[in-house]
């Protein structure tokens, strides 16, 4: 653990009430080891309410592709640093299949606003599940859907998410891309250029992932969980933008 971020998480834990069920949550990672999906993120550094990075031991990160719009280009291997002089394994896999990580191979998992960006969110939690130790971790952070540019779309029904898993739905369906062009709200997007260029995006999809593909809510994010076999512990919506669960593998 490095000292002074420490130092730093330790002052705002006792100058911050609102954020200390949070740290505590955050301490609970001490000297773990987990896989970060997509990161990294500021979300889990320290000045933020969960800084899991001040405390594991280590955080792997696996990415879809060796070239991605949020971190440009990436290779696989020991590389990966995600805070400081902090390093973690980098692999280049998608989220829906970890073949290259063990059963039962980490303390902890995080997605932060990533599973938004997989056309079979279920499939992922099974996986996701897979490489977890008995009663291992879940943090995932989702867009809260009334602050984003998906605020005029419907959410995504959980009986439509369990046919995507049972369709074993890839990252070629297409399903939503037209309610994302009619319902995207431009306004709550930096540098929106128009539908044109919202069509363009979504038409090379497969290769950058930047379309949302579901939009959620707290019932259905607890729903998938429970689906998958994970008890939620905490969930809220926190600076306007993030909707956070917390969850625990049940066995």
């Amino acid at each position: 653990m490095l000292l002074i971020p420490f130092v730093y998480t330790l002052g705002s834990y006792l100058r911050r009430p609102n954020k200390r069920e949070w740290i505590q949550f955050a301490f609970q990672f001490n000297n773990k080891v987990g896989l970060e999906i997509g990161g990294p993120s500021s979300f889990f550094k320290p000045g933020n309410v969960l800084p899991i990075y001040v405390f594991a031991k280590q955080v792997d990160v696996a990415n879809f592709s060796s070239e991605t719009v949020w971190e440009g280009t990436i290779t696989e291997g020991y590389n990966y640093n995600y805070y400081k002089n902090k390093t973690g394994f980098q692999f280049i896999s998608e989220a829906t299949n970890l073949s290259k990580i063990k059963n039962n191979n980490y303390d902890f998992l995080l997605s932060c606003h990533s599973l938004e960006h997989i056309a079979n969110p279920i499939k992922a939690l099974f996986e996701w599940k897979r490489i977890l130790k008995p009663k291992g971790k879940l943090v995932i952070v989702l867009p809260f859907k009334a602050t984003t540019f998906d605020n005029a779309r419907p959410f995504t029904r959980f009986d439509h998410l369990i046919a995507d898993y049972k369709n074993n739905v890839d990252e070629t369906d297409t399903t939503h891309f037209e309610e994302i062009i009619n319902l995207h709200d431009g306004s709550k997007e930096l540098d929106y250029k128009g539908q044109d260029e919202l069509s363009e995006r979504l038409a090379k999809n497969e290769k950058i992932r930047c379309a949302h593909h579901h939009v959620f809510d707290e019932k259905t994010v607890v729903e998938m969980l429970n689906y998958v076999g994970f008890k939620v512990i905490k969930q809220e919506t926190l600076h306007q933008f993030n909707l956070v669960t917390l969850a625990e593998l049940t066995e």
